[in-house]
């Protein structure tokens, strides 16, 4: 009777885990591509806020590389989190000064604030976790429903 019971379910899990690790590279890959790709063939706003939502994408399939067992939600809002702030970090003029320096400093941190962006953020976050829940959601470790006795 492998696949039922606590010994059938660790490897099943790890097999999920892999397999959403494998969906989210390759995710990852797919947004950079589409990223060079608004570059490429789009420009002013909507370049500027397709970019955005792609970077918040971009850090939630890097999230999910790292800790696929973790729930899209989480790794969704880790993602938000990260965005905003560093869109809130542009407001002290650090990320400005390192951009001047350096190529990497002005893909991952940006120069300005602009408020618009947060809500792109969120778009972006909103697309990634929709496509990581399908493949995610399994990934995470069962939950014994609670009983009145344990709470």
């Amino acid at each position: 009777m492998s696949g039922s019971g606590p010994q059938g379910t660790a490897p099943r899990v790890a097999r999920t885990a892999s397999r959403a690790r494998a969906v989210a590279a390759g995710a990852a890959v797919l947004t950079v591509a589409a990223g060079l790709g608004v570059r490429a063939f789009a420009d002013g706003d909507v370049a500027k806020y397709a970019g955005d939502a792609l970077y918040t994408v971009l850090i939630c399939f890097l999230v999910a590389v790292a800790a696929p067992r973790a729930r899209p939600v989480v790794t969704a809002g880790a993602a938000l989190l990260f965005s905003w702030s560093v869109e809130l970090l542009q407001l002290t003029g650090l990320p400005a000064e390192l951009s001047r320096h350096s190529t990497v400093a002005r893909l991952v941190l940006g120069s300005t604030f602009n408020a618009p962006d947060l809500f792109w953020y969120a778009v972006g976050a909103g697309f990634a976790w929709a496509v990581l829940a399908p493949v995610t959601s399994a990934a995470s470790p069962a939950r014994a429903p609670r009983t009145s006795a344990s709470r």
